[in-house]
């Protein structure tokens, strides 16, 4: 058969290729299945044990092979390249005719299976996250959202990879316009191959949008499922366990799951905590070296006299002081994500602890210059998005050098100019820092400060136009 040679010619290099020459009531069939892919005891026990049961002829062949196979991913093809792509997929290939062939899914189970978040843990909340598999990840969504007004848009991304991406939202929530922006852009991704979400990322976002996250990678189904009731848009990717969310705003960082599942007061105060840690996490290394630099009059005389009393014997500038403490720590988190678990987080806290107990022994580093170094950095902790702790993490540095050579006055156009970003920054063409620029007055219920989930009535109207959220009867 013709087509039996085109397939031969482009998979037999291949080690994992297997070809079974069958021949049932003197028809001959052929079977072509990826070792790796495929499950063997699927092919063995239902597939060909159907087949060698079946009688077939030359006139029916193609109707018994169809209608009585055991399986209900049974697809007719009769081109090389669907032939070749359901092969990749994990699909049993039967010719039957000169250039006719079935496409029976007999995937082997290659996933890990349904675990914790390893990167957004929960206290109060569902437990499970999403795997390296497309299936299961819109599963899990699915088994929230059980309505057929969610929408799950396919497509297949990666010249050599063909990646399966889908686009999910909910039909009568997210407006249509956004929803085609995002496919848009999917449909413009023109790369050899996509091996994980954050390929796409790079194509959702804004390339003058230098420090601050506007797609969110998330392994929680529940943040999906909450953020597609909201309007907003995921991005499912195939062999990836992380779903994309977008569009997202400065306000979503601040969130997490957890916040729908406890009391509103605690909510309001947590994000409060939140919102402070923020701010610590830039300024205050670069207050610290503008007070003692540039403005020492800012301090109380006590705490002045203090700090010189501990700088006294350093050689280094606060500036320096500050630079050494913070790539120290910047070092210590990089080996500590990544060295082997095993190993546990020993290492890093020893090293750590002689490193800043040494540094002070010797007269290298003040005391008070790791206290203020310590701060800032767990306070960049407390975000989940490693996009937003790498943001904070520019943004103390920016702010150390302005507060060398300008002090105080520095670190006060550095603030202007985070500001600035944040109001001027657009995702999906909308503003990142909603619903404070611009004002929305609904949206300021589930913001910095959170009401009750019954008082909560409105949708973003940046997101939907069908705003109202069902009532309480």
């Amino acid at each position: 058969m013709e087509i039996i040679e085109k397939l031969k010619e482009k998979l037999q290099m291949n080690g994992d290729f297997i070809f079974r020459d069958l021949t049932i009531n003197g028809i001959k069939i052929y079977l072509i299945q990826n070792e790796v892919l495929c499950s063997s005891t699927y092919i063995n026990h239902y597939i060909l044990k159907a087949i060698t049961t079946l009688p077939l002829t030359n006139e029916n062949k193609e109707a018994l092979l169809y209608d009585l196979l055991p399986d209900n991913s049974v697809i007719k093809t009769e081109k090389l390249e669907e032939m070749l792509d359901y092969y990749y997929k994990g699909f049993a290939l039967i010719v039957y005719d000169e250039n006719k062939a079935l496409a029976i899914e007999a995937k082997a189970s290659l996933d890990r299976g349904i675990s914790n978040s390893s990167s957004e843990s929960t206290v109060r909340g569902s437990k499970d996250s999403f795997n390296e598999n497309f299936n299961t990840n819109v599963g899990l969504i699915r088994r929230r959202l059980r309505s057929e007004n969610c929408i799950m848009e396919s497509l297949f991304i990666g010249k050599e990879s063909r990646t399966k991406v889908g686009i999910m939202y909910m039909d009568t929530i997210a407006y249509p316009s956004n929803v085609d922006k995002v496919k848009e852009k999917m449909q413009k991704v023109d790369i050899d191959g996509v091996l994980d979400s954050g390929f796409l990322k790079m194509y959702l976002e804004k390339k003058s949008n230098l420090f601050f996250p506007t797609v969110m990678a998330t392994e929680r189904p529940d943040r999906v499922s909450q953020a597609l009731l909201e309007g907003k848009i995921a991005i499912v990717v195939d062999n990836s366990p992380y779903v994309l969310i977008t569009p997202t705003f400065f306000i979503d960082y601040l969130h997490t799951p957890d916040d729908y599942y406890q009391r509103a007061l605690n909510i309001s105060f947590i994000r409060i905590i939140r919102f402070l840690a923020f701010l610590v996490a830039i300024f205050t290394p670069a207050l610290y070296i503008a007070t003692t630099t540039h403005n020492q009059g800012a301090l109380p005389l006590d705490l002045l006299l203090n700090f010189a009393s501990q700088r006294e014997s350093v050689p280094f500038s606060p500036l320096v002081e500050a630079l050494f403490m913070s790539i120290a720590f910047e070092i210590l988190r990089e080996s500590d994500i990544r060295k082997p678990a095993a190993m546990g987080s020993a290492v890093s806290i020893l090293g750590g602890l002689i490193l800043g107990e040494a540094a002070v022994s010797a007269g290298i580093i003040s005391p008070i210059m790791i206290i203020v170094i310590a701060i800032s950095a767990i306070s960049g902790l407390a975000f989940s998005s490693m996009e937003m702790i790498a943001a904070l993490r520019f943004l103390r540095f920016i702010m150390m050098f302005l507060a060398m050579f300008f002090g105080l006055f520095g670190i006060y156009c550095g603030g202007i100019f985070i500001l600035a970003m944040l109001t001027t920054t657009s995702t999906l063409n909308l503003p990142y820092f909603a619903p404070f620029t611009p004002f929305i007055k609904s949206e300021l219920e589930d913001a910095l400060v959170k009401f009750k989930n019954k008082k909560i009535k409105k949708r973003n109207p940046l997101l939907t136009k069908n705003i109202v959220r069902g009532r309480e009867k």
